[in-house]
């Protein structure tokens, strides 16, 4: 499991070799389900919606990812609207595959780039965050040792979440 470096929150260690191969297999498996909010820039009419555009390096500008619909590897990400607030909304992204900077092309391919994003966003869009406005918030997986389904969460420092 990796975070942008720009990422706040969540993230998962394994504490035994063991533990490690279980939790990559759930990761290459796509067991494990993530959530993740983000503050977007722009008027998002929809409620939800499901983005499917297949990602690849960009390599003349790594680290940069970008669309390529010839040689891409899929990636698909869910979004619905948690609040709208003027000129920007709070989206939940769940992706359902694991891309590099997945979530951040994502936005921007839609129109709606991640406030505070250097990479992907517009001179206004990163002139209006701090930081990059994309938070790891929660993280639902089967415990290693246990084998039961277990849930963690870590709270948004930009949006108030509940539960």
């Amino acid at each position: 499991h990796r975070l942008d470096m720009d990422t706040s929150g969540l993230m998962v260690f394994a504490m035994t070799p063991d533990a490690q191969r279980n939790l990559g297999r759930q990761f290459e498996k796509r067991v494990v389900e993530k959530e993740y909010i983000a503050r977007v820039e722009g008027v998002v009419t929809e409620d939800t919606g499901t983005i499917d555009l297949p990602l690849i390096v960009d390599w003349p500008n790594r680290p940069l990812q970008k669309v390529d619909h010839e040689h891409g590897k899929p990636a698909q990400t869910a979004w619905r609207i948690l609040e709208r607030a003027g000129d920007s909304a709070v989206l939940s992204l769940r992706p359902k595959t694991g891309r590099s900077h997945q979530l951040r092309v994502h936005m921007r391919e839609i129109g709606h780039p991640i406030l505070g994003d250097r990479f992907y966003g517009s001179a206004t869009g990163v002139s209006a965050a701090p930081r990059l406005l994309l938070h790891s918030y929660r993280l639902d997986l089967i415990h290693p040792e246990t084998g039961e389904r277990v849930a963690f969460s870590a709270p948004c420092p930009f949006f108030a979440t509940e539960g």
